[in-house]
Protein backbone atom coordinates (compact mmCIF):
# COMPACT_ATOMS: atom_id res chain seq x y z
CA UNK A 1 0.00 0.00 0.00
CA UNK A 2 1.35 3.21 -0.82
CA UNK A 3 1.20 6.70 1.10
CA UNK A 4 -1.89 7.99 -1.34
CA UNK A 5 -3.83 4.95 -0.50
CA UNK A 6 -3.00 4.98 3.08
CA UNK A 7 -4.31 8.41 3.29
CA UNK A 8 -7.32 7.61 1.25
CA UNK A 9 -8.19 4.60 3.53
CA UNK A 10 -7.72 6.26 6.87
CA UNK A 11 -9.80 9.68 5.69
CA UNK A 12 -12.51 7.15 5.07
CA UNK A 13 -11.97 5.73 8.05
CA UNK A 14 -12.17 9.18 9.51
CA UNK A 15 -15.30 10.02 7.81
CA UNK A 16 -17.09 6.72 9.39
CA UNK A 17 -16.15 7.18 12.89
CA UNK A 18 -16.93 10.62 12.52
CA UNK A 19 -20.39 9.35 11.42
CA UNK A 20 -20.74 7.02 13.90
CA UNK A 21 -19.58 9.78 16.38
CA UNK A 22 -22.54 12.45 15.42
CA UNK A 23 -24.90 9.54 15.17
CA UNK A 24 -23.86 8.75 18.82
CA UNK A 25 -24.34 12.06 20.20
CA UNK A 26 -27.72 12.37 18.44
CA UNK A 27 -28.63 9.15 20.56
CA UNK A 28 -27.20 10.59 23.84
CA UNK A 29 -29.51 14.08 22.75
CA UNK A 30 -32.24 11.75 22.44
CA UNK A 31 -32.15 9.50 25.99
CA UNK A 32 -31.26 12.93 27.84
CA UNK A 33 -34.50 14.08 26.78
CA UNK A 34 -36.40 11.15 27.28
CA UNK A 35 -34.65 10.48 30.38
CA UNK A 36 -35.25 14.43 31.50
CA UNK A 37 -39.05 13.90 30.60
CA UNK A 38 -39.21 10.47 32.33
CA UNK A 39 -38.15 12.19 35.94
CA UNK A 40 -40.03 14.65 35.62
CA UNK A 41 -43.19 12.04 35.39
CA UNK A 42 -41.39 10.77 38.35
CA UNK A 43 -41.19 13.48 40.33
CA UNK A 44 -45.28 14.35 39.34
CA UNK A 45 -46.34 11.16 41.08
CA UNK A 46 -44.12 11.25 44.06
CA UNK A 47 -45.64 14.42 44.96
CA UNK A 48 -49.42 13.45 44.09
CA UNK A 49 -48.57 9.99 46.37
CA UNK A 50 -47.28 12.37 49.06
CA UNK A 51 -50.13 14.74 48.38
CA UNK A 52 -52.71 11.89 48.77
CA UNK A 53 -51.02 10.20 51.75
CA UNK A 54 -51.17 13.49 53.64
CA UNK A 55 -55.20 13.73 52.64
CA UNK A 56 -56.14 10.59 53.70
CA UNK A 57 -57.21 9.28 57.38
CA UNK A 58 -53.59 7.39 59.06
CA UNK A 59 -54.31 3.64 58.94
CA UNK A 60 -56.17 2.96 56.05
CA UNK A 61 -56.23 2.09 53.12
CA UNK A 62 -59.16 3.18 50.53
CA UNK A 63 -60.14 -0.63 48.77
CA UNK A 64 -60.80 -0.67 45.14
CA UNK A 65 -64.36 0.37 44.65
CA UNK A 66 -65.09 -3.31 42.48
CA UNK A 67 -63.31 -5.59 45.37
CA UNK A 68 -65.11 -4.32 48.45
CA UNK A 69 -68.08 -6.78 47.80
CA UNK A 70 -65.73 -9.35 47.92
CA UNK A 71 -63.83 -7.93 51.14
CA UNK A 72 -67.34 -7.89 52.81
CA UNK A 73 -67.61 -11.65 51.97
CA UNK A 74 -64.26 -12.65 53.80
CA UNK A 75 -65.06 -10.62 56.78
CA UNK A 76 -68.46 -11.73 56.96
CA UNK A 77 -66.91 -15.29 56.63
CA UNK A 78 -64.90 -14.58 59.41
CA UNK A 79 -67.84 -12.99 61.31
CA UNK A 80 -69.22 -16.56 61.22
CA UNK A 81 -66.99 -18.52 62.21
CA UNK A 82 -64.61 -16.16 65.32
CA UNK A 83 -62.73 -19.14 66.25
CA UNK A 84 -62.07 -21.15 63.21
CA UNK A 85 -58.66 -20.13 61.63
CA UNK A 86 -58.49 -20.63 57.46
CA UNK A 87 -55.85 -20.95 55.29
CA UNK A 88 -57.17 -19.05 51.57
CA UNK A 89 -57.85 -22.11 50.03
CA UNK A 90 -60.22 -23.20 52.84
CA UNK A 91 -62.11 -20.27 52.68
CA UNK A 92 -62.44 -20.57 48.82
CA UNK A 93 -64.41 -23.59 49.21
CA UNK A 94 -66.38 -22.49 52.33
CA UNK A 95 -67.27 -19.33 50.48
CA UNK A 96 -67.97 -21.58 46.96
CA UNK A 97 -65.64 -19.57 45.24
CA UNK A 98 -63.04 -20.25 42.13
CA UNK A 99 -60.07 -22.87 43.96
CA UNK A 100 -57.76 -22.20 40.72
CA UNK A 101 -54.33 -20.17 41.89
CA UNK A 102 -54.77 -17.11 40.51
CA UNK A 103 -58.24 -16.42 42.06
CA UNK A 104 -56.71 -18.19 45.78
CA UNK A 105 -53.72 -15.57 44.93
CA UNK A 106 -56.24 -12.66 45.28
CA UNK A 107 -57.77 -13.68 48.00
CA UNK A 108 -54.45 -14.11 49.74
CA UNK A 109 -53.74 -10.46 49.40
CA UNK A 110 -56.95 -9.58 50.54
CA UNK A 111 -56.46 -11.51 53.51
CA UNK A 112 -53.06 -10.25 53.94
CA UNK A 113 -54.46 -6.35 53.57
CA UNK A 114 -57.08 -7.29 56.31
CA UNK A 115 -54.59 -8.01 58.53
CA UNK A 116 -52.94 -5.40 58.21
CA UNK A 117 -55.50 -3.49 59.01
CA UNK A 118 -56.43 -4.77 62.29
CA UNK A 119 -59.52 -7.25 61.10
CA UNK A 120 -57.49 -10.19 60.99
CA UNK A 121 -54.64 -11.99 62.84
CA UNK A 122 -52.44 -14.97 61.68
CA UNK A 123 -51.86 -17.77 64.35
CA UNK A 124 -49.59 -19.43 61.55
CA UNK A 125 -48.10 -19.13 58.14
CA UNK A 126 -50.94 -18.99 55.79
CA UNK A 127 -53.22 -19.24 58.17
CA UNK A 128 -55.72 -16.31 59.19
CA UNK A 129 -58.24 -15.56 61.73
CA UNK A 130 -60.70 -13.13 62.96
CA UNK A 131 -59.52 -10.88 65.56
CA UNK A 132 -60.65 -11.04 69.31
Amino acid sequence: MNITELLVDLHLRENEATARADELRHQIAHFTAALTETEAGLADLATTRKVITELAPTGTEPDPPESSTAYQTIVDAFNQHPDQAFRARDLHELLDMPTDEASVNITRSRLGRLTRQGFLTQPGRGRYQKRT
